[in-house]
């Protein structure tokens, strides 16, 4: 299809990483984007004088979805692991370290389960007696390990770092789709904590789980939108797209300001925006997208001048099990984890916390100041923090994170058989293969590879820095 036109309608990091994509093809690319800026839930802010994160502050490493998209726009050089991934648990009442040897929660290590002290004896003991449980094709992972180890590995593990991607419940996440490396050990059978143990000793040695970039994640989505601009793409914000109309030779993309001629349409949405768009179209699709359901967070991002610390706050942070009934989820000691950040404000120190999952977004309607207020008190239970901050910045993202139900994967195979069948038309995003920033990459990938006519996206360059991410707190 030369010279073909496609319009990507979002400008999160997965319509950015499309775009990004298809503009090194031959043909023109327009991306289209409701709001004032791009990046989605990937953003900085200025907070105490320092440029932060205030949206998702990290990505997978040992996915190279995301370091590749970085080193393709010229980011190669500002990557950076964490100064340190030693993280703890608030809970009973004390703060313990994360239990090494753990798969999102699953011990693979009794021993270094028992010696965190997270659970109780009781709860101990319970994990030491596994049980069988019943798999079938898809089960919620948090139902699945209670039964097979003790409601007490979910309540206290599972929950909170899971709640950390998803903002979500265990017990209705599905394991297919949150967890397949889990799914893979259960169906070998034999001991769920033994098969973890396996797993974890034939993952690869070397290289950090985790990547930063110098300035902030939020810095990728300009970087991006520099290379599609470069490329020839045109890039529209303050561009809301309401309609969708199929025509003999393609789509038309109705806007505010008229209507765009597409030879293809990448949606690059949130599934309920896509389905607004498809319901006249492909109704089918259109329900499915529908039934996405999401969840809604707060981040709380706090400035304190170090003279005024009594002592300092050591590791990258801690998670906050729902059981225990605390107000935050999880803290991330910001100016700890993260060595561009205290290099760039060696004065002061930076700390967020996040409140809300789904179900229980009830922090999302409160001021400002009173959730400022329930972090500040529950820091200063959990780790004595007395201080009070000089500056604080308060992010909410109302439906920022989908769910993923037991039966996830089968409602997007579903949604793409209808998308791919109507012809010069993919979706893409967190809604489908993941809500990192990792499976976004990969999802945009997947979307522009399968329109029909067009060559699929470039390999992106692995070589030096000239060519060359977690909402959860």
């Amino acid at each position: 299809m030369a010279q073909a036109h496609v319009v990507v309608v979002g400008g999160g990091i997965a319509g950015l990483a499309a775009a990004a994509f298809l503009s090194a093809g031959p043909g023109r690319v327009t991306l289209l984007e409701a709001s004032g800026r791009v990046g989605g839930k990937l953003m900085t802010g200025e907070v105490g004088g320092v440029r932060v994160d205030l949206g998702a502050e990290s990505m997978l490493a040992r996915r190279p979805e995301a370091v590749e998209l970085a080193r393709l726009v010229g980011l190669g050089a500002e990557l950076e692991p964490p100064s340190t991934a030693k993280a703890a648990v608030w809970t009973r009442d004390a703060l313990r370290p994360l239990p090494a040897g753990q798969l999102m929660g699953v011990p693979g290590d009794l021993d270094a389960l028992a010696a965190s002290g997270v659970l109780s004896p009781a709860g101990l003991e319970r994990a030491r007696q596994e049980r069988d449980a019943e798999l079938g094709p898809d089960v919620a992972i948090g139902a699945y390990v209670a039964a097979r180890l003790g409601p007490e590995v979910v309540d206290r593990l599972v929950e909170p770092l899971l709640g950390g991607v998803y903002a979500g419940q265990a017990r209705e996440i599905s394991l297919r789709a949150a967890v397949p490396q889990l799914l893979a050990v259960a169906r070998e059978g034999g001991s769920l904590v033994e098969g973890v143990h396996r797993m974890l000793g034939r993952a690869p040695a070397g290289g950090p789980v985790f990547q930063g970039l110098r300035g902030g994640i939020g810095t990728l989505p300009q970087a991006v939108e520099a290379y599609c601009r470069t490329a020839g793409a045109d890039l529209r914000t303050d561009s809301p797209v309401t309609g969708l109309r199929r025509t003999p030779g393609g789509w038309r993309v109705v806007t505010e300001d008229g209507e765009l001629p597409a030879d293809a349409v990448v949606l690059a949405v949130p599934a309920p925006h896509a389905a607004a768009l498809l319901r006249a179209e492909l109704p089918g699709a259109a329900a499915e997208l529908g039934g996405i359901e999401y969840a809604g967070m707060a981040l709380v991002t706090m400035a304190f001048h170090r003279s005024e610390l009594a002592e300092p706050l050591v590791g990258s942070g801690f998670l906050v099990p729902p059981v225990d009934g605390r107000s935050i989820k999880a803290s991330t000691f910001s100016s700890n984890k993260w060595g561009w950040l205290d290099r760039a404000a060696p004065d002061a120190f930076l700390l967020r916390t996040s409140l809300g999952r789904y179900r229980e977004e009830q922090a999302l309607a409160l001021p400002d100041e009173e959730l400022v207020a329930r972090s500040l008190a529950d820091l200063a239970e959990a780790v004595g923090l007395r201080a009070r901050p000089y500056d604080t910045a308060v992010t909410r993202w109302a439906g920022g994170l989908p769910q993923y139900p037991v039966g996830h994967l089968d409602r997007v195979a579903r949604i793409r058989a209808a998308v791919e069948a109507a012809g010069g038309l993919a979706v893409c995003g967190a809604a489908y293969d993941g809500v990192g920033i990792p499976a976004c990459v990969a999802s945009a990938r997947r979307a522009v590879a399968g329109l029909a006519g067009l060559d699929g996206p470039p390999t992106p360059a692995r070589g030096g820095s000239a060519t060359e991410g977690t909402m959860g707190a």
